[in-house]
């Protein structure tokens, strides 16, 4: 992107593969602070495309909204360390463990009610899986 080019709105979510909705929705979270108008456009500073990009990939790796703010806040901190990005990441990925195991339990879980239903035919009243729903759990 060329340094003398004013970045808009539209320009800012297309360099950061992103759309303008998610610009807007980022402003109203407070994590981008929407310029003032000069003229009929407000012009973005560039630096916000590296800031975009960093918003979405945390929150591709499972980051809230928040946990990114926090992360973002480090960048600026001058006594901030690599340990604090590194505790960060390391309660992530231990947040992700616990929910694998949950998925795991809820799939289990599935797959035993699943089972209850023997016979597909039998009219939705006398079905045998909306029985296991109040008695699975019973059954652990």
């Amino acid at each position: 992107m060329n340094m003398k080019e004013r970045i808009t709105i539209g320009k800012l979510a297309a360099a950061s593969n992103v759309n303008v909705e998610t610009i807007r929705f980022y402003e109203r979270k407070g994590i981008l602070v929407q310029p003032k108008k000069d003229g009929s456009f407000r012009y973005y500073p560039e630096e916000y495309i590296t800031r975009v990009k960093f918003i979405k990939r945390s929150q591709e790796l499972g980051f809230t909204l928040k946990e990114t703010v926090e992360l973002l806040e480090l960048r600026i901190k001058d006594q901030a360390k690599c340990s604090d990005v590194l505790l960060r990441t390391e309660e992530k990925i231990s947040e992700i463990e616990q929910k694998i195991q949950d998925l795991k339990k809820m799939k289990k879980s599935l797959k035993d009610l699943a089972n209850c239903c023997e016979d597909t035919s039998i009219p939705l009243s006398e079905c045998p899986v909306l029985e296991c729903f109040i008695n699975s759990k019973e059954n652990k």
